[in-house]
């Protein structure tokens, strides 16, 4: 558990950045501890006058608010009974048992995590010393917590975090549930954490260099009516196996509705990231790869994942460029007309036929805005070949291979006569 503790500079101003989540749907106010009503009975008007009413009794303290967030490894969910009695424990630990503080669970990140607010302003008017609580109180509150209730433990968190992300090897994870659900749960909320996408297909992008797949189900069926998403293992073929897992059983609780409010806050954070992708793009593109296969393989040694989309009919109409580096997701529209598949191909040098075959990464899904349905493999073999604007290059363009015939064999031109204008 990692516990982060800040010293607003009104109780207002924190009560303001919980309560407009709230009414955003991106978080509940849990509890309202030592409030005479119950947290649904009072509004935010009735929550600032308690806190402002207990500040009043002393004019001379500078500060006099307390905001605290509990952020929990992405691998936990925790029944909220449990984080009402972790945000107790806490709070007696670091001497604000007696205060009184609201506590909020927010959903709007990959991992849970609650923030309490709370005043330094005892009932007698008394200050409650908030210097270097951080380091001290609430540092060893947080190792007694991590203890009692069996934690992840806030040094694993970083460690964790800073390690690369590991593909899922189907052939070891498909004959347990438990460790299946294990696998699938570290890659995506390592993905959903850490990775900026704007839709469902770019999150599967993330996802697929990894071997998982995030599943809506088949059209007609409940788990997509129902606006259900389950996570499957992919084999080395690109086929859906194992056990499904659902979207609501894994700990950062990556469902369609989590994953549109992501995808929200994702929107402004790529666009600073396009330019690193479009310069690893046109350093690739300068070493004149003559197949997108090619291509492909210079942007991986540059840490970028490439999917090939393909529709039902076997046309390829997108592509998707993950940057590793910078943990971001881009179709190839989004980084401008020339970076589209037909664009591509078009600054390709002209492969021939026997080169242009090659096995590519492809995703067959099929899109309707923010709607998908995952096709059955994601891999196939798929002829590229040049564009239309080639192709005409090609056909129109002369032969200049002439120096190439021997000289006997050129066919010399005849000299005209001159008339004779005295005849």
């Amino acid at each position: 558990m990692v516990a982060k503790i800040t010293i607003p500079r009104s109780i207002e101003a924190a009560l303001n950045y919980n309560e407009k989540k709230v009414q955003k749907g991106s978080a509940v106010c849990l509890q309202a501890v030592n409030y005479l009503q119950e947290s649904g009975e009072i509004n935010f008007y009735q929550k600032l006058a308690g806190f402002e009413q207990r500040n009043s009794l002393n004019e001379r303290a500078m500060t006099k608010t307390l905001h605290v967030s509990l952020n929990f490894d992405p691998s936990e969910n925790h029944h909220e009974n449990k984080l009402l009695q972790i945000a107790a424990d806490y709070m007696h630990k670091i001497g604000f048992g007696g205060q009184p503080y609201l506590v909020y669970k927010h959903e709007d990140a990959g991992h849970p995590h609650i923030h309490i607010v709370s005043t330094t302003i005892k009932a007698d008017g008394s200050r409650i010393n908030t210097h270097n609580i951080g380091r001290n109180q609430s540092e060893k509150a947080r190792k007694e917590i991590e203890a009692t209730y069996g934690l992840v433990r806030a040094e694993r968190q970083q460690h964790l975090r800073s390690l690369p992300i590991k593909p899922l090897d189907a052939v070891k994870v498909i004959y347990g549930k438990s460790e299946i659900h294990r696998g699938i749960a570290n890659v995506v909320a390592a993905v959903f954490n850490n990775y900026k996408f704007c839709s469902l297909p770019e999150f599967n992008a993330a996802l697929k260099q990894f071997n998982v797949v995030a599943d809506r189900g088949k059209e007609e069926g409940r788990i997509y009516k129902n606006r259900g998403l389950i996570y499957r293992v992919l084999d080395a073929s690109g086929n859906k196996t194992g056990v499904p897992i659902k979207a609501s059983s894994i700990g950062c609780k990556p469902t369609l509705d989590n994953l549109g409010k992501k995808i929200k806050a994702n929107e402004a954070a790529k666009e600073s990231l396009k330019p690193f992708v479009k310069a690893k793009l046109v350093e690739c593109l300068a070493q004149s790869p003559s197949t997108v296969h090619q291509l492909t393989e210079l942007l991986r040694q540059k840490n970028i994942y490439t999917l090939l989309r393909q529709n039902a009919e076997g046309r390829l109409y997108g592509i998707t460029f993950v940057d590793n580096q910078n943990k971001c997701v881009f179709n190839g529209s989004e980084l401008g007309k020339g970076y589209s598949v037909a664009a591509i191909q078009s600054k390709l040098a002209t492969p021939s036929v026997k080169n242009a075959e090659k096995t590519i990464d492809v995703d067959n899904s099929k899109t309707s805005g923010e709607e998908i349905r995952m096709g059955k493999s994601q891999e196939k073999s798929v002829t590229i070949f040049p564009s239309k604007d080639n192709l005409l290059n090609i056909l129109i363009t002369p032969d200049q291979q002439s120096g190439n015939t021997p000289y006997s064999l050129l066919k010399k031109k005849r000299k005209k006569k001159r008339k004779n204008p005295d005849a």
